[in-house]
């Protein structure tokens, strides 16, 4: 059974943490509260998904819609990663509910195949609640970025760069007109680097082209990524034309592509 932690009138921003930790839910729960956010705790990823879903039976009118999901890698009834691609699944486009993955700590193999399914950010457990919180706040603050972007009176022209399309109003990729599978944050990654193409940029460079990614300072993570839109945008992943990685310093991104 869902159960709706807080949902005050005035809150807008709706947090879905799945989690079978009851006693971690209640403690997060309230600590989101106290922070200004609305909070529903599915302990279950049958419950969890059914509510993204819009299944009735697991709603309510104030958790209509979900901002953010908070995605626990153990569940007992399906594993993380598997939400997280049927998450995925379910709103597949620019728009999709960003995932803050929890993963096991000293297991970084999770960490990175959670990126590599589509969750846009991770922490370890145990975590420090105010951490978690600034990586909730990051999130939210780069899709009110975005939202304020989107509703500029000047629009930036999409990018075109052979037969890929990048465009920044609609936050979409395209290769060859079929759209490209990216997180907000790998799209994010993607844009920075082609506005800069032909400039070779190191990870340091990158990440601080993208605000509000303050606390994934982690070479590694960044790498994943790389290889997740390399996936997405390369016609040969393994042969990369697009991303290229200059050894030692970082990466560049090509003018010239087909």
């Amino acid at each position: 059974m869902v159960k709706k932690i807080i949902t005050p009138k005035n809150m807008t921003e709706h947090i879905l943490l799945i989690d079978d930790d009851e006693r971690l839910a209640r403690m997060v729960g309230e600590f989101l509260r106290q922070s200004s956010y609305s909070v529903s705790h599915a302990a279950t990823a049958t419950e969890g998904l059914a509510l993204l879903d819009g299944s009735q039976a697991m709603r309510d009118k104030a958790s209509s819609s979900v901002d953010l999901v908070v995605l626990d890698l153990m569940l007992p009834d399906m594993d993380g990663l598997q939400v997280c691609r049927r998450i995925r699944a379910l709103n597949g486009d620019a728009k999709r509910t960003p995932i803050l993955m929890l993963t096991a700590k000293g297991d970084p193999m999770d960490r990175i195949i959670g990126l590599e399914m589509g969750a846009d950010d991770y922490l370890p457990k145990p975590f420090e609640p105010r951490e978690l919180l600034a990586r909730i706040r990051a999130i939210m603050r780069r899709r009110g970025e975005h939202a304020l972007s989107a509703s500029a009176s000047t629009l930036k022209p999409a990018l075109q760069f052979g037969s890929l399309e990048i465009n920044p109003e609609t936050r979409q990729a395209k290769l060859a007109g079929a759209l490209c599978d990216l997180t907000a944050y790998q799209f994010d990654l993607l844009l920075a680097m082609a506005e800069r193409a032909g400039r070779v940029l190191s990870r340091d460079q990158i990440m601080e082209a993208v605000r509000g990614r303050e606390l994934e300072a982690f070479d590694r993570s960044i790498d994943v990524h790389m290889g997740r839109i390399r996936q997405a945008i390369e016609v040969d992943a393994k042969n990369p034309q697009r991303i290229l990685t200059v050894r030692g310093v970082g990466y560049v991104f090509a003018k010239q592509q087909n």
